[in-house]
């Protein structure tokens, strides 16, 4: 085991982000069959997730092609070797977790899983306090004062 001292190799994230988007999800799944909350028009609902869910797609796509593009990993469990700053990454320093929150909403209308909604507030503490937070730390760890610079430049989320 290396004891230099120094950056840290990663974030120190020890699963994918994605999974507690799913695990909300599912909690709000089960909750809905056990105790089936407020259906939404079913019209509106799906309409509402379909401007969700375009976006939220391309959002995903587009941020992990820069970051292919980059030869950087997407994944916070891999050592980052860049910052990724184009395209969407001048507006907000998340565009993943944006995607992925885009995502989660509009599957949620498009199922009508109200209590998936319910727990977006959760979803968001919780990707900011377990997922964001430790890659900030990570980012400013390793890259110094670019990050720090890039950070006061580009919002968390948008």
């Amino acid at each position: 085991m290396d004891s230099t001292p120094g950056p840290a190799r990663t974030s120190g994230i020890q699963f994918p982000p994605p999974f507690l988007y799913v695990a909300f999800f599912l909690l709000g799944l089960l909750l809905e069959r056990t105790a089936p909350a407020v259906s939404l028009p079913r019209g509106l609902s799906l309409a509402v997730a379909a401007i969700l869910l375009l976006p939220g797609f391309g959002l995903l796509f587009w941020s992990l092609f820069l970051f292919f593009k980059a030869r950087t990993s997407p994944l916070p469990m891999v050592p980052t070797t860049t910052i990724v700053r184009s395209g969407p990454y001048r507006w907000t320093r998340n565009p993943m977790y944006l995607a992925m929150l885009l995502i989660y909403t509009g599957v949620a209308l498009w199922f009508d899983v109200f209590w998936a909604l319910v727990f977006v507030p959760a979803v968001i503490f919780l990707v900011g306090r377990l997922v964001i937070g430790k890659e900030e730390r990570y980012l400013e760890e390793k890259f110094g004062e670019e990050y720090r610079r890039y950070r006061s430049e580009v919002r968390r989320w948008i």
